[in-house]
C-alpha cells in the first residue's frame, strides 16, 4: 500500500486534508492501492488507516501524535445521517499498571489532545461504504476552559484506577473523556492491580471523548467559519 510522505508544516497538511473533502473512499482508496470492504463489522479501522496514507501520518501505532514531526493528531470522526457524530473517538490505550508518577502534562491523552486534525466522514448505514464522503477538515486546539475538564477527567479515572477501583469504572464517569473496554473479545486480557494491590487481570481499556463533547467542537467551529 502507497501513502504520502509526512507534511512538513500546518498548511502542508491542511492542504492535503482540503483536497479530500467531497471525494468518496473508494476514490481514495484507489489512489492508494485499497480496496474498500463492503463492511465495517470486521475493519473498525480500515478508514483512519486510508486517511493516514493519504496525509502522510508517520507514527503508526506509536504512542505519538499521528504528524509526529509537526504535534498533530489525526481524528476521523463518522457522522451520522443528521451530519452529527455517530460515536464516542478513541484517544489513546489507559494505562492500568506503573501509574506513581504519571502527570497529565506527560501523558499520552494530552499529547495527543494539543492539537487535532479532524477529519469528518459520512457514516449513514444507508450510503455504501464505498460511496461515503470525506468533509472539511477541521484543525482544533482545546481552549484553556476545556483543556482543564480533559485534564480533570483523565486525573479522576488514573487515581480510580491506582486506587484499584478499574471494575467499579464506567462510561458515565468523566465530563469530555471516559473510559471504556477496549479489546476484540473477552479472551485478550491485561494485567492491573486491585483495591488491595494483588495483581489480576482484566480487559483492556481505551480513553475517549463523549460523542456529546466532538458535537460541540464542530458546532464552534461552524459558528466561528
Amino acid at each position: 500500500m502507497s501513502s504520502q510522505s509526512p507534511p512538513q508544516s500546518e498548511t502542508e497538511l491542511m492542504t492535503r486534508a482540503t483536497a479530500l473533502a467531497g471525494q468518496t473512499l473508494d476514490e481514495i482508496a484507489l489512489r492508494f492501492g485499497q480496496r474498500v470492504p463492503c463492511t465495517l463489522h470486521n475493519a473498525k479501522g480500515w478508514i483512519g488507516e486510508l486517511i493516514e496514507s493519504a496525509l502522510g501520518a508517520s507514527a503508526q501505532s506509536r504512542p505519538v501524535p499521528d504528524f509526529e514531526d509537526i504535534g498533530i493528531e489525526l481524528k476521523t470522526i463518522p457522522l451520522n445521517k443528521h451530519l452529527r457524530p455517530a460515536e464516542s473517538t478513541f484517544v489513546s490505550t489507559v494505562p492500568l499498571r506503573n501509574l506513581v508518577g504519571l502527570r497529565w502534562a506527560d501523558c499520552t491523552v494530552k499529547a495527543k489532545l494539543n492539537r487535532v486534525l479532524w477529519v469528518p466522514v459520512e457514516a449513514a448505514k444507508e450510503i455504501p461504504v464505498s460511496k461515503r464522503r470525506i468533509g472539511m477538515p477541521l484543525l482544533w486546539s482545546p481552549s484553556r476552559g476545556d483543556a482543564e475538564i480533559l485534564r480533570g477527567d483523565w486525573e479522576e479515572h488514573i487515581e480510580q484506577i491506582a486506587l484499584g477501583n478499574l471494575d467499579q469504572i464506567d462510561a458515565r464517569l468523566g465530563t469530555y473523556l471516559q473510559v471504556r473496554p477496549k479489546a476484540p473479545n473477552r479472551q485478550e486480557l491485561t494485567l492491573t492491580t486491585d483495591a488491595s494491590g494483588a495483581c489480576v487481570s482484566s480487559l483492556p481499556r481505551g480513553f475517549y471523548l463523549r460523542a456529546s463533547y466532538t458535537r460541540k467542537i464542530l458546532a464552534e467551529s461552524r459558528e466561528q467559519r
